[in-house]
Protein backbone atom coordinates (compact mmCIF):
# COMPACT_ATOMS: atom_id res chain seq x y z
CA UNK A 1 0.00 0.00 0.00
CA UNK A 2 1.55 3.28 -1.11
CA UNK A 3 1.10 6.20 1.27
CA UNK A 4 0.63 9.77 0.05
CA UNK A 5 2.68 11.17 2.95
CA UNK A 6 5.85 9.39 1.80
CA UNK A 7 5.12 9.32 -1.94
CA UNK A 8 7.70 10.83 -4.25
CA UNK A 9 5.16 12.84 -6.26
CA UNK A 10 4.70 16.54 -6.90
CA UNK A 11 1.07 17.40 -6.13
CA UNK A 12 1.29 21.13 -6.91
CA UNK A 13 -1.53 22.03 -9.30
CA UNK A 14 -2.58 18.40 -9.60
CA UNK A 15 -6.25 17.42 -9.44
CA UNK A 16 -6.34 15.04 -6.46
CA UNK A 17 -9.44 12.89 -6.13
CA UNK A 18 -9.97 11.92 -2.49
CA UNK A 19 -12.40 9.19 -1.45
CA UNK A 20 -13.55 10.22 2.04
CA UNK A 21 -16.00 8.59 4.40
CA UNK A 22 -18.42 11.39 5.26
CA UNK A 23 -21.23 8.94 6.00
CA UNK A 24 -22.38 10.68 9.20
CA UNK A 25 -25.61 10.01 11.09
CA UNK A 26 -28.23 12.71 10.44
CA UNK A 27 -31.14 13.70 12.67
CA UNK A 28 -34.73 14.16 11.45
CA UNK A 29 -33.96 17.77 10.46
CA UNK A 30 -31.12 16.56 8.24
CA UNK A 31 -28.45 17.95 10.58
CA UNK A 32 -25.26 16.00 11.34
CA UNK A 33 -25.50 14.27 14.72
CA UNK A 34 -21.88 13.14 14.88
CA UNK A 35 -19.13 14.63 12.70
CA UNK A 36 -16.34 12.34 13.96
CA UNK A 37 -15.58 10.95 10.49
CA UNK A 38 -15.36 14.43 8.94
CA UNK A 39 -13.00 15.58 11.68
CA UNK A 40 -10.70 12.61 11.09
CA UNK A 41 -10.27 13.41 7.36
CA UNK A 42 -9.19 17.02 7.95
CA UNK A 43 -5.43 16.19 8.32
CA UNK A 44 -5.35 14.66 4.81
CA UNK A 45 -7.13 17.69 3.33
CA UNK A 46 -4.73 20.05 5.13
CA UNK A 47 -1.76 18.01 3.88
CA UNK A 48 -3.00 18.47 0.30
CA UNK A 49 -3.60 22.19 0.85
CA UNK A 50 0.03 22.57 1.91
CA UNK A 51 1.04 20.82 -1.32
CA UNK A 52 -1.02 23.37 -3.32
CA UNK A 53 -3.14 20.67 -4.97
CA UNK A 54 -6.64 21.00 -6.45
CA UNK A 55 -8.70 18.91 -4.03
CA UNK A 56 -11.78 16.99 -5.18
CA UNK A 57 -13.57 15.22 -2.32
CA UNK A 58 -16.09 12.41 -2.81
CA UNK A 59 -18.19 10.34 -0.45
CA UNK A 60 -21.48 8.51 -0.07
CA UNK A 61 -24.10 9.40 2.52
CA UNK A 62 -26.57 6.82 3.79
CA UNK A 63 -28.22 4.58 1.20
CA UNK A 64 -30.33 6.42 -1.40
CA UNK A 65 -30.42 3.28 -3.57
CA UNK A 66 -29.01 4.70 -6.80
CA UNK A 67 -31.39 7.67 -7.11
CA UNK A 68 -31.41 11.29 -6.02
CA UNK A 69 -32.84 11.75 -2.53
CA UNK A 70 -32.98 15.46 -1.70
CA UNK A 71 -32.35 15.16 2.03
CA UNK A 72 -29.26 13.00 1.39
CA UNK A 73 -27.37 15.68 -0.52
CA UNK A 74 -23.95 16.48 0.95
CA UNK A 75 -24.75 20.11 1.84
CA UNK A 76 -24.45 19.52 5.64
CA UNK A 77 -21.02 17.96 4.98
CA UNK A 78 -20.01 21.02 2.95
CA UNK A 79 -21.00 23.27 5.90
CA UNK A 80 -18.99 21.17 8.38
CA UNK A 81 -15.90 21.18 6.15
CA UNK A 82 -16.12 24.97 5.93
CA UNK A 83 -16.37 25.10 9.72
CA UNK A 84 -13.24 22.98 10.25
CA UNK A 85 -11.08 24.29 7.42
CA UNK A 86 -12.21 27.92 7.52
CA UNK A 87 -12.02 27.86 3.73
CA UNK A 88 -14.77 27.94 1.15
CA UNK A 89 -15.69 24.50 -0.20
CA UNK A 90 -17.50 24.43 -3.51
CA UNK A 91 -20.15 21.73 -3.90
CA UNK A 92 -20.80 20.18 -7.30
CA UNK A 93 -24.44 19.42 -8.22
CA UNK A 94 -23.45 15.85 -9.20
CA UNK A 95 -20.40 13.57 -9.19
CA UNK A 96 -20.11 12.82 -12.92
CA UNK A 97 -20.80 14.23 -16.37
CA UNK A 98 -19.33 16.85 -18.72
CA UNK A 99 -20.66 19.76 -16.66
CA UNK A 100 -18.86 18.50 -13.53
CA UNK A 101 -15.70 17.82 -15.53
CA UNK A 102 -15.72 21.42 -16.74
CA UNK A 103 -16.09 22.72 -13.16
CA UNK A 104 -13.23 20.53 -11.96
CA UNK A 105 -10.93 21.47 -14.84
CA UNK A 106 -11.44 25.16 -14.05
CA UNK A 107 -10.33 24.80 -10.40
CA UNK A 108 -7.41 26.84 -9.09
CA UNK A 109 -4.56 25.47 -6.96
CA UNK A 110 -5.61 25.12 -3.32
CA UNK A 111 -9.33 25.04 -4.13
CA UNK A 112 -11.61 22.37 -2.68
CA UNK A 113 -14.64 20.87 -4.38
CA UNK A 114 -17.05 18.36 -2.85
CA UNK A 115 -18.80 16.06 -5.32
CA UNK A 116 -22.43 15.11 -4.72
CA UNK A 117 -23.45 11.80 -3.04
CA UNK A 118 -21.85 8.94 -4.99
CA UNK A 119 -24.73 6.60 -4.21
CA UNK A 120 -27.16 8.75 -6.19
CA UNK A 121 -25.84 6.59 -9.05
CA UNK A 122 -26.35 2.81 -9.24
CA UNK A 123 -22.87 2.49 -10.75
CA UNK A 124 -21.20 3.21 -7.39
CA UNK A 125 -22.45 0.14 -5.49
CA UNK A 126 -22.45 -2.00 -8.62
CA UNK A 127 -18.75 -1.20 -9.10
CA UNK A 128 -19.57 -0.28 -12.69
CA UNK A 129 -16.39 0.23 -14.72
CA UNK A 130 -17.76 3.16 -16.74
CA UNK A 131 -18.85 4.93 -13.56
CA UNK A 132 -15.38 4.38 -12.03
CA UNK A 133 -13.76 5.65 -15.25
CA UNK A 134 -15.97 8.77 -15.18
CA UNK A 135 -14.85 9.53 -11.63
CA UNK A 136 -11.20 8.85 -12.49
CA UNK A 137 -11.33 11.34 -15.37
CA UNK A 138 -11.87 14.12 -12.83
CA UNK A 139 -8.50 13.53 -11.15
CA UNK A 140 -4.83 12.96 -11.90
CA UNK A 141 -4.07 11.29 -8.56
CA UNK A 142 -6.36 9.18 -6.34
CA UNK A 143 -6.26 8.98 -2.55
CA UNK A 144 -8.34 6.58 -0.47
CA UNK A 145 -8.93 8.03 2.99
CA UNK A 146 -12.21 6.19 3.57
CA UNK A 147 -11.22 3.36 5.88
CA UNK A 148 -14.85 2.96 7.01
CA UNK A 149 -15.94 2.14 3.44
CA UNK A 150 -12.89 0.14 2.33
CA UNK A 151 -14.53 -3.23 2.92
CA UNK A 152 -16.92 -2.47 0.05
CA UNK A 153 -16.27 -3.50 -3.55
CA UNK A 154 -17.64 -0.18 -4.82
CA UNK A 155 -16.54 1.88 -7.84
CA UNK A 156 -15.00 4.75 -5.88
CA UNK A 157 -13.07 2.32 -3.65
CA UNK A 158 -11.79 -0.44 -5.95
CA UNK A 159 -12.67 0.82 -9.45
CA UNK A 160 -10.98 4.23 -9.62
CA UNK A 161 -7.48 2.97 -8.58
CA UNK A 162 -7.34 0.98 -11.85
CA UNK A 163 -7.14 4.25 -13.78
CA UNK A 164 -4.99 6.58 -11.63
CA UNK A 165 -1.80 6.59 -9.53
CA UNK A 166 -3.29 5.64 -6.15
CA UNK A 167 -2.28 6.18 -2.54
CA UNK A 168 -3.53 5.81 1.03
CA UNK A 169 -4.46 8.99 2.88
CA UNK A 170 -3.29 9.86 6.39
CA UNK A 171 -6.37 8.43 8.10
CA UNK A 172 -6.35 5.15 6.15
CA UNK A 173 -2.64 4.71 6.90
CA UNK A 174 -3.18 5.32 10.63
CA UNK A 175 -6.11 2.86 10.81
CA UNK A 176 -4.13 0.13 9.06
CA UNK A 177 -0.99 0.69 11.14
CA UNK A 178 -2.92 0.63 14.45
CA UNK A 179 -5.07 -2.41 13.69
CA UNK A 180 -2.09 -4.32 12.27
CA UNK A 181 -0.25 -3.79 15.54
CA UNK A 182 -3.21 -5.28 17.42
CA UNK A 183 -3.32 -8.47 15.37
CA UNK A 184 0.39 -8.92 14.68
CA UNK A 185 2.25 -7.61 17.69
CA UNK A 186 0.00 -6.81 20.66
CA UNK A 187 1.10 -6.35 24.22
CA UNK A 188 -0.42 -9.20 26.21
CA UNK A 189 -2.88 -10.11 27.60
CA UNK A 190 -4.85 -9.19 24.45
CA UNK A 191 -8.61 -9.01 25.08
CA UNK A 192 -11.31 -8.81 22.40
CA UNK A 193 -14.75 -7.57 23.48
CA UNK A 194 -17.58 -8.05 21.00
CA UNK A 195 -21.28 -7.21 21.25
CA UNK A 196 -24.13 -5.93 19.13
CA UNK A 197 -26.87 -7.69 17.22
CA UNK A 198 -25.41 -8.94 13.91
CA UNK A 199 -23.75 -12.30 14.48
CA UNK A 200 -22.76 -12.72 10.80
CA UNK A 201 -20.41 -9.69 10.92
CA UNK A 202 -18.94 -10.64 14.31
CA UNK A 203 -18.41 -14.39 13.86
CA UNK A 204 -15.24 -14.20 11.67
CA UNK A 205 -13.56 -11.76 14.05
CA UNK A 206 -14.55 -13.78 17.13
CA UNK A 207 -13.03 -16.91 15.52
CA UNK A 208 -9.86 -14.99 14.62
CA UNK A 209 -9.54 -13.60 18.15
CA UNK A 210 -9.95 -17.09 19.62
CA UNK A 211 -6.70 -17.89 17.74
CA UNK A 212 -4.75 -14.76 18.66
CA UNK A 213 -6.22 -13.28 21.88
CA UNK A 214 -5.85 -14.30 25.52
CA UNK A 215 -9.54 -13.62 26.25
CA UNK A 216 -12.63 -13.09 24.09
CA UNK A 217 -15.62 -11.52 25.85
CA UNK A 218 -18.99 -11.64 24.12
CA UNK A 219 -22.21 -9.85 25.11
CA UNK A 220 -25.26 -8.24 23.52
CA UNK A 221 -27.72 -10.09 21.31
CA UNK A 222 -24.94 -12.04 19.56
CA UNK A 223 -24.10 -13.80 22.86
CA UNK A 224 -27.17 -16.02 22.41
CA UNK A 225 -25.83 -17.23 19.06
CA UNK A 226 -22.24 -17.98 20.00
CA UNK A 227 -22.37 -21.72 20.60
CA UNK A 228 -18.78 -22.97 20.45
CA UNK A 229 -16.71 -23.87 23.47
CA UNK A 230 -13.26 -22.44 24.04
CA UNK A 231 -11.35 -21.92 27.29
CA UNK A 232 -10.57 -18.25 26.54
CA UNK A 233 -14.17 -17.43 25.47
CA UNK A 234 -16.43 -15.83 28.07
CA UNK A 235 -20.03 -15.33 27.01
CA UNK A 236 -22.06 -12.92 29.12
CA UNK A 237 -25.30 -14.02 30.72
CA UNK A 238 -28.38 -11.94 30.11
CA UNK A 239 -29.92 -9.86 32.86
CA UNK A 240 -33.55 -10.49 33.87
CA UNK A 241 -34.72 -7.61 31.68
CA UNK A 242 -33.42 -9.47 28.61
CA UNK A 243 -31.74 -6.42 27.05
CA UNK A 244 -28.53 -6.19 29.06
CA UNK A 245 -25.83 -8.40 30.59
CA UNK A 246 -26.14 -9.38 34.26
CA UNK A 247 -24.08 -8.18 37.24
CA UNK A 248 -22.01 -11.39 37.48
CA UNK A 249 -20.95 -11.00 33.82
CA UNK A 250 -20.12 -7.32 34.31
CA UNK A 251 -17.85 -8.26 37.23
CA UNK A 252 -16.18 -11.06 35.24
CA UNK A 253 -15.56 -8.72 32.28
CA UNK A 254 -14.17 -5.96 34.53
CA UNK A 255 -11.72 -8.35 36.24
CA UNK A 256 -10.29 -9.40 32.87
CA UNK A 257 -10.21 -5.82 31.53
CA UNK A 258 -8.23 -4.71 34.58
CA UNK A 259 -5.46 -7.25 33.88
CA UNK A 260 -5.27 -6.64 30.11
CA UNK A 261 -2.51 -4.88 28.15
CA UNK A 262 -4.36 -4.50 24.81
CA UNK A 263 -8.15 -4.17 24.41
CA UNK A 264 -10.23 -4.20 21.22
CA UNK A 265 -13.93 -3.38 21.61
CA UNK A 266 -16.61 -3.44 18.92
CA UNK A 267 -20.34 -3.69 19.66
CA UNK A 268 -22.44 -2.60 22.68
CA UNK A 269 -23.35 -5.16 25.34
CA UNK A 270 -27.03 -4.32 25.57
CA UNK A 271 -29.75 -1.97 24.39
CA UNK A 272 -27.83 0.90 26.00
CA UNK A 273 -29.79 3.65 24.21
CA UNK A 274 -32.49 3.10 26.85
CA UNK A 275 -31.42 4.06 30.37
CA UNK A 276 -32.84 0.90 31.98
CA UNK A 277 -30.66 -1.33 29.76
CA UNK A 278 -27.42 0.67 29.71
CA UNK A 279 -25.69 -0.69 32.81
CA UNK A 280 -23.56 -3.39 31.13
CA UNK A 281 -22.33 -1.21 28.28
CA UNK A 282 -21.75 1.77 30.58
CA UNK A 283 -19.86 -0.19 33.27
CA UNK A 284 -17.69 -2.07 30.77
CA UNK A 285 -16.98 1.16 28.80
CA UNK A 286 -15.85 2.86 32.02
CA UNK A 287 -13.66 -0.11 32.95
CA UNK A 288 -12.05 -0.04 29.49
CA UNK A 289 -11.41 3.71 29.72
CA UNK A 290 -9.80 3.34 33.16
CA UNK A 291 -7.59 0.43 32.13
CA UNK A 292 -3.86 1.00 31.56
CA UNK A 293 -4.08 -1.12 28.39
CA UNK A 294 -3.72 0.14 24.81
CA UNK A 295 -7.39 0.57 23.87
CA UNK A 296 -8.93 0.40 20.37
CA UNK A 297 -12.67 0.99 19.94
CA UNK A 298 -14.77 1.01 16.76
CA UNK A 299 -18.27 0.61 15.34
CA UNK A 300 -20.97 3.28 15.09
CA UNK A 301 -22.99 2.31 18.17
CA UNK A 302 -19.88 1.59 20.23
CA UNK A 303 -18.46 5.05 19.48
CA UNK A 304 -21.86 6.55 20.27
CA UNK A 305 -21.63 4.92 23.72
CA UNK A 306 -18.07 6.18 24.23
CA UNK A 307 -19.10 9.75 23.35
CA UNK A 308 -22.32 9.47 25.38
CA UNK A 309 -20.36 8.65 28.55
CA UNK A 310 -17.62 11.24 27.73
CA UNK A 311 -14.88 8.61 27.61
CA UNK A 312 -13.42 9.41 24.17
CA UNK A 313 -10.41 11.27 25.59
CA UNK A 314 -9.39 8.14 27.50
CA UNK A 315 -9.40 5.78 24.49
CA UNK A 316 -6.09 5.45 22.61
CA UNK A 317 -7.60 4.86 19.18
CA UNK A 318 -11.15 5.39 17.92
CA UNK A 319 -11.59 3.62 14.59
CA UNK A 320 -13.79 5.21 11.92
CA UNK A 321 -14.76 1.75 10.71
CA UNK A 322 -17.43 -0.61 12.01
CA UNK A 323 -17.74 -3.40 9.45
CA UNK A 324 -14.37 -2.38 7.95
CA UNK A 325 -12.65 -2.68 11.31
CA UNK A 326 -14.14 -6.14 11.93
CA UNK A 327 -13.19 -7.38 8.46
CA UNK A 328 -9.66 -6.00 8.73
CA UNK A 329 -9.15 -7.64 12.13
CA UNK A 330 -10.45 -10.96 10.76
CA UNK A 331 -8.59 -10.95 7.41
CA UNK A 332 -5.70 -8.50 7.79
CA UNK A 333 -6.72 -6.58 4.66
CA UNK A 334 -9.69 -5.05 2.80
CA UNK A 335 -10.70 -4.70 -0.87
CA UNK A 336 -9.91 -0.97 -0.75
CA UNK A 337 -6.40 -1.67 0.57
CA UNK A 338 -5.74 -4.38 -2.00
CA UNK A 339 -6.77 -1.93 -4.74
CA UNK A 340 -3.90 0.38 -3.73
CA UNK A 341 -1.26 -2.32 -4.13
Amino acid sequence: MKIIKTANINLRGKRVLVRCDFNCPLNKKGEIEDDFRIKRTIPTIEFLLKKDAKIILMSHLDDPGGRVVENLRLTPIQDKLFEYLDLSVLKAPDCKGENIKKMVFEMENGEIMLLENLRFHKGEEANDENFAKGLAELGEVYINDAFGASHRNHASIVGVPKFLPSFAGLLLEEEVRTLKKVIENPKRPLVGIFGGVKIETKLPVIKKFLEIADFVLVGGKIAKEVNFKDKKLIVAETAKNGFDINEASIKKFKDIIEKSATIVWNGPLGFFEKKEYENGTKEVAKAISESKAFKVVGGGETLFAVFKYNLDEKIDFLSTGGGAMLEFLAKGTLPGIEALK
